[in-house]
């Protein structure tokens, strides 16, 4: 099997312009965490989970999220098997090991609540038992920005079991002409072969968490996540899960610069997108937070 730089070129090549969004992805998973993915219809959010599931090598699952799905649409039923005078259940999309939630936003409450269990424990109960999910077991969900029309807000508890989120943008002018000029990312990505499997990443995951840090590192850390909760400017401060999911994410991105000890760079580099989702500015509408992460880290020196 490849290593993990070998995973990085590969994808690279599929999804232009965008090293920065895929190693974010790649450090979400190592962590074992889910990913949402907040843009613009046809910013290539699809093709990315795709990508991930083709160059991983993982059973992928595509769920498109409507007004009308239902939480057994994605979890799965229990039909009557006439000849065995039992009922048998039939396992939704949600039994794989990468599954796409594709404009989560746009279904009702109830079916986005129907993630919670799945996303936090990597289990899901029905008829009365509990089941098993695929390992590993990654969530990608993609979302429409809440301006457009049809969309839902996802509430702050399932925000919170997003370890990030991420936006992809438009590309630069240099891979948007690699784009125009090159064949079709699709027709790219059903050539691309497996080069890992679930094993390994299993494995990779193990690793990232043998990363060390250092206590000199968890002072920063914890500097960081006071001044989210001292300061008025937030509305709110980061929770102890929000602290274990940066820790996690800081591990995975040091570990994919092959390191095995994490640095205030890893910390600085994740915290955008582990941490925006989950910080509200005071006396701003809902839903504004933009630049809150980047005052939060200008704000607290590395030094103390």
């Amino acid at each position: 099997m490849a290593d993990i730089q070998s995973v990085i070129e590969a994808l690279e090549h599929i999804i232009l312009g965008k090293p920065v969004q895929i190693r974010l992805a790649l450090a979400c998973l190592l962590a074992r965490g889910h990913l949402l993915i907040e843009d613009l219809p046809g910013m290539g959010k699809t093709t990315l989970a795709e990508s991930l599931a083709r160059v991983l090598g993982l059973q992928y699952q595509r769920i498109q999220f409507t007004s009308d799905l239902l939480p057994a649409d994605i979890i799965g039923v229990s039909i009557f098997n006439p000849a065995e005078q039992r009922f048998d259940f039939r396992p939704g999309p949600l039994f794989s090991q990468l599954v796409l939630a594709d404009e989560i936003n746009r279904a009702t409450a109830k079916t986005q609540s129907a993630l919670l269990e799945a996303m936090a424990e990597g289990q899901v109960s029905s008829d009365g038992q509990t089941r098993e999910l695929g390992r590993p077991f990654f969530v990608i969900a993609t979302q429409n920005p809440l301006t457009q029309a049809g969309t839902y807000p996802l509430p702050e508890s399932q925000l919170d079991r997003f370890l990030m989120r991420i936006e992809l943008g438009y590309p630069d002018p240099e891979a948007e002409r690699e784009l125009l000029r090159g064949i079709d990312r699709r027709s790219l990505l059903r050539r691309s072969p497996a080069l890992a499997s679930a094993e390994q990443i299993q494995g990779w995951q193990g690793d990232v968490e043998k990363v060390h840090v250092s206590d000199a590192l968890l002072d920063y850390l914890q500097r960081l996540l006071r001044y989210t909760r001292q300061q008025p400017e937030f509305a709110q401060g980061l929770s102890p899960r929000a602290a274990i999911a940066l820790l996690q994410a800081a591990r995975a991105w040091a570990w994919l610069a092959q390191r095995r000890h994490v640095l205030p760079e890893d910390v600085q580099a994740v915290l955008p997108a582990v941490a925006e989702h989950r910080l509200r500015a005071a006396f701003a509408p809902a839903g504004v937070t933009t630049s809150l992460s980047r005052r939060l880290l200008a704000a607290v020196d590395v030094l103390a």
